[in-house]
């Protein structure tokens, strides 16, 4: 079994997707894996070997120390097999196909946005701008006092006709 000998996680690129709220525990959670990382770089590849002649002197019952020998030697860690890798990569290329298409139309959101920032920039500045330049740039939202009055302060829920989204409607019944 080979050691592991640098981590695969890329903590730059990792720490520019950290909202800042969370970016302390992001280095709370760097430092313990680094700890970690280290622990396990100091531990050797192989089990340490025992000299077993030594333990043969000193151990009184006799095979005893064989009998530990043949396990010492015939113990193998259980490393886990690798099932999940081809899921994840599975699902990862159904996830760039969304994640392409997600991409795109945010791009078509942006630009469209960028578009309606621009118009809004190119509109004269508020203090500069009348009632009549209102009407005529925004007809849908403009006071229009002669073809539809309203009362002072012109908000739906001061006109003569509002009625309350709250309250109950009462239906006929047939």
């Amino acid at each position: 079994m080979s050691k592991i000998t640098k981590s695969a996680v890329k903590w730059a690129e990792l720490e520019k997707r950290v909202p800042p709220e969370q970016i302390n525990k992001f280095f709370a959670f760097k430092a313990k894996s680094e700890a970690y990382f280290r622990r396990m770089k100091l531990s050797p590849p192989e089990p340490p070997k025992i000299n077993w002649d030594e333990y043969q002197k000193l151990i009184p019952i006799p095979g005893l120390v064989e009998k530990f020998k043949s396990q010492y030697t015939s113990f193998k860690v259980p490393y886990p097999e690798d099932k999940f890798s081809a899921e994840v990569d599975k699902q990862w290329k159904t996830l760039e196909q969304d994640i392409a298409k997600y991409s795109e139309e945010m791009k078509a959101h942006i630009s469209k946005a960028e578009k309606e920032i621009a118009a809004i920039n190119a509109l004269p500045k508020f203090d500069d701008m009348t009632m009549e330049d209102v009407h005529d740039i925004y007809p849908e939202i403009a006071l229009q006092p002669v073809k539809n009055p309203t009362f002072w302060p012109h908000t739906a829920d001061e006109q003569l006709d509002y009625k309350d989204p709250t309250q109950k409607i009462d239906i006929p019944k047939k």
